[in-house]
């Protein structure tokens, strides 16, 4: 019987095979952790082969764990593909398969061995870096000579990296366009992905002397920070209160020191505990996972390894007690809380490093544009720059000025103030339903796109690219009477000429006379928190307009 995938699977792969009909470039996919992106890649490479079986690909990836992983997802989808691995650290060098899953560590310089590749699809393609000196800089350059017509489609849960923005766009970009990307919200309410709560912890890291080097925190400071005083022991003692009923814990470490200390005080604490690190062997490392996911360990503390690429369905407890200024390392790293389980009913995410605060709901993440030059990296949060209150019921987080608890429905009198008076934040609680104010978010481009609907006058979808999100309003200038004003009024506000355009070509002509926003303000519809309404909206020459 045919595989059926997910309707969103689906979606991503016909958005695909449509950009890629219109004749344009290199197309980017985005589905969060868990979402089956390694079942995407085996689907698409068995249809591509389908129609055209002589085409040779190449899937590239950066570890071991990965391209293991998606060579077994196609093979159990098309037992008979004419698959192979090339990868030193696989201990496997195929080089004559029409698909091939590579390292990228053992094909950069090997291009000639592997042969001309007409797609290259590239697995967390967050990781690709702009300058064409590094490995997959070299891959790409060595390829394209060899091959007359690459194409090349990437796939990742985080589609930015922490020094160079956004990877469709800026100097240098890999990607042209994202052509999918499916939302967390959906995908959670729809019963794809694990719902996340995120509980107030006492013990929290004190990070406000510790530098940055290389965009993040330096991690030896980090580390001292976090294992000052007794905080390991309280911050290990919450994590068992909190998780006594839960049955597989991970906890993201600064550094070893650290992730030794945390799991020598669980395990004081009567549970089974275990460290992974980079120093440690494959065959060390791989034994341990392997008795985590039987379930022999409770918890496994983690440092640089198991953000990416670690497959444990059961994690419902994530503890970050490492703080860090990438955004993408915070979505890999809870993430890991995402996948769905039998007898899971959500993961639970311990904000020991103030990361939740400093990012916002892992839905609806914020990336400011930084200030160095031609550059639309990350502006960094303040590591103070955000409060919470918690749940006196169950201990949830949540915005100052929340009236009810998302978790357990707890009503605070609408007069009850908190022990201290710092104003709420929109970016509160680890998933963006537990929002009440407006949070505010650069714009960085906008697309307008005709409307059409059935019985209606088409209007203008205008979509922002704001942080890491797409937020929509219709436009309706051929509508007449109230939403023909407050079209009027909307193209008034960004600056247009008047009288305003009457109908949708005519605005989409004068569309040059327009101001894009600075930034807009956003927050749950009230009808459906899964949607967005636009609030609010800045300008550059800062003129503030209401939506």
């Amino acid at each position: 019987m045919a595989l059926e995938l997910r309707p969103y699977q689906r979606s991503a792969l016909d958005a695909l095979y449509a950009y890629w009909d219109a004749g344009r470039g290199s197309p980017l996919i985005v589905l969060p952790t868990g979402a089956g992106k390694s079942l995407v890649i085996a689907k698409l490479v068995e249809e591509l082969l389908s129609a055209y079986p002589m085409l040779r690909v190449a899937i590239i990836t950066h570890s071991k764990e990965l391209i293991v992983q998606n060579f077994k997802e196609l093979i159990g989808l098309w037992p008979s593909a004419p698959a192979g691995i090339y990868s030193a650290s696989v201990g496997k060098r195929d080089t004559h398969s029409r698909i091939l899953f590579c390292g990228v560590q053992s094909v950069f310089n090997k291009v000639e061995a592997i042969g001309p590749r007409d797609l290259i699809i590239v697995d967390e393609a967050h990781l690709i870096p702009r300058s064409s000196s590094t490995m997959y800089g070299k891959f790409f350059e060595n390829m394209q000579a060899i091959t007359e017509d690459m194409r090349v489609c990437g796939l990742t849960a985080t589609p930015y990296r922490m020094d160079s923005g956004r990877l469709d766009g800026g100097d240098g970009a890999i990607f042209d366009q994202i052509v999918y990307e499916a939302n967390v919200s959906d995908l959670i309410e729809d019963g794809f992905l694990s719902p996340l709560i995120s509980k107030a912890t006492a013990a929290q890291i004190d990070l406000r002397g510790v530098g940055t080097r290389a965009g993040d925190f330096i991690a030896s400071e980090m580390e001292a920070a976090a294992m000052q005083d007794d905080l390991v022991e309280r911050a290990v003692a919450e994590m068992v209160r909190f998780g006594q009923d839960r049955r597989a814990w991970l906890a993201f470490c600064p550094g070893v020191a650290h992730a030794t200390a945390v799991r020598d005080a669980i395990r004081a604490q009567g549970l089974a505990a275990e460290v992974v690190h980079g120093g440690l062997n494959q065959g060390e490392r791989d034994a341990i996972i392997a008795r985590y996911r039987a379930g022999h360990i409770r918890c496994l503390t983690s440092v640089n390894v198991l953000s990416i690429g670690f497959n444990v369905p059961h994690v419902d407890l994530v503890a970050l007690m490492r703080g860090t200024k990438s955004t993408g390392m915070y979505i890999q790293q809870v993430g890991r809380g995402f996948r769905r389980a039998p007898g899971k009913e959500n993961a639970l995410i311990l904000d020991f490093a103030g990361v939740i605060r400093m990012h916002g709901p892992v839905d609806a993440v914020s990336v400011m544009p930084g200030k160095g030059k031609g550059k639309a990296n990350e502006q960094k949060a303040d590591v103070n720059d955000i409060r919470a209150k918690e749940c006196p019921t169950c201990e949830a987080l949540a915005a100052l000025n929340a009236i009810t608890c998302r978790v357990c429905g707890h009503e605070w009198p609408r007069d009850e103030k908190p022990a201290h008076e710092a104003e709420a934040d929109a970016s509160v609680g680890i998933l963006s339903s537990e929002q009440t104010k407006p949070q505010m978010v650069p714009v960085l481009s906008w697309n307008w796109k005709r409307w059409q609907k059935e019985r209606s006058p088409d209007s203008i979808r205008v979509t922002y690219m704001a942080g890491l999100s797409q937020y929509n309003e219709w436009v309706c200038p051929e509508h007449g009477g109230y939403a023909g004003q407050k079209a009027a009024e909307w193209w008034a506000k960004h600056g247009g000429t008047l009288p305003a355009p009457k109908s949708v070509d005519e605005a989409i002509g004068r569309r040059g006379e327009l101001s894009i926003p600075e930034t807009i303000s956003v927050r749950p519809a009230k009808s459906n928190p899964r949607y967005f309404d636009i609030v609010g909206r800045t300008f550059r020459d800062n003129r503030e307009q209401a939506a």
